[in-house]
């Protein structure tokens, strides 16, 4: 299926956020994200069901000032 990821369409079989984040190597606990442009608690992501055309932004935390 195709989905938006982080502004760019990614075609993928698996089924959840979570599976996306392994399957793309990312590591769940140090990113937030937004699925379909509302806040997705880290503890939904494992439930969270991709659907074909969502929308799923994936940021990592800015330090700074």
């Amino acid at each position: 299926m195709q989905i938006e990821l982080n502004g760019q369409i990614v075609e993928t079989e698996v089924a959840t956020v979570a599976a996306l984040l392994h399957e793309r190597q990312i590591d769940a606990t140090c990113v937030v994200s937004a699925y379909n442009g509302q806040f997705l608690p880290r503890a939904q992501y494992d439930n969270q069901r991709l659907e074909v055309g969502c929308c799923l932004e994936v940021l990592l935390p800015m330090q700074g000032g």
